[in-house]
């Protein structure tokens, strides 16, 4: 099946107030110019080089998400252009692409990462560690960055009963955090619960997510060199 027609069959699956991410990891230009051309704008990366590589190469009115880890050596390659950083879970890297977002005079989009998988992942906050950087006086001062949400990856299973768990796990941090960003009027941006993947999208919808990262679904299997 094609790329626009499995786009077609996706978008038909899902509510107007959910926004679609079309990974698009390792897959070439071509793919994506066709997921472009059948109305899809917003596209997540995973390595910033790619990602910068392909920005160049597309269409300017794309939006670029990027759903990998963050280094903070490599957030100036991509601040000039990056629509939202889903990968954040620490308070250095926020400085630094609170840094780069003035350099750039800009305001760089983000959302917390939260660790909510059982498997011993490296990356993500506990929803604990996240609210601690929300309510501290350092990330108060943060002019070129705004929070707009959170993220988070289920664990690796089919066990849909865990999965479950760790998105309302996800939904229950999200409500927590909207309360701490009302106190300190920054509410109205605080909206992105960024969970759901081609094999869980659905559940993660019912769970509460507005933003899904989809990208087998969309582009076929993965071509790792």
């Amino acid at each position: 099946m094609s790329i626009q027609q499995n786009l077609k069959n996706l978008k038909s699956t899902i509510p107007e107030h959910v926004t679609l991410v079309a990974v698009s990891k390792t897959k070439p230009i071509s793919d994506l110019m066709e997921a472009y051309n059948a109305g899809q704008r917003v596209f997540g990366e995973n390595k910033i080089q790619e990602m910068v590589d392909k920005y160049q190469d597309m269409p300017k009115d794309v939006e670029w998400h990027m759903i990998g880890h963050v280094q903070r050596n490599k957030v100036k390659h991509m601040a000039e252009f990056v629509s939202l950083i889903h990968g954040v879970d620490n308070l250095k890297l926020l400085k630094e692409i609170n840094k780069q977002g003035k350099i750039h005079d800009r305001v760089i989009a983000c959302l917390l990462q939260i660790k909510i998988a059982s498997e011993d992942s490296k990356f993500g906050m506990s929803p604990d560690e996240a609210s601690e950087i929300l309510q501290s006086n350092a990330f108060s001062e943060l002019q070129h960055i705004k929070v707009i949400g959170v993220m988070g990856m289920a664990t690796f299973t089919d066990d849909m009963n865990q999965i479950e768990k760790e998105f309302n796990l996800l939904k229950t941090a999200f409500d927590k955090f909207r309360i701490c960003h009302t106190e300190r009027s920054r509410s109205a941006e605080f909206k992105i619960i960024s969970m759901g993947m081609s094999g869980d999208y659905q559940l993660a919808i019912d769970c509460g997510s507005n933003m899904i990262r989809v990208g087998s679904s969309i582009f076929g299997e993965r071509n790792y060199n």
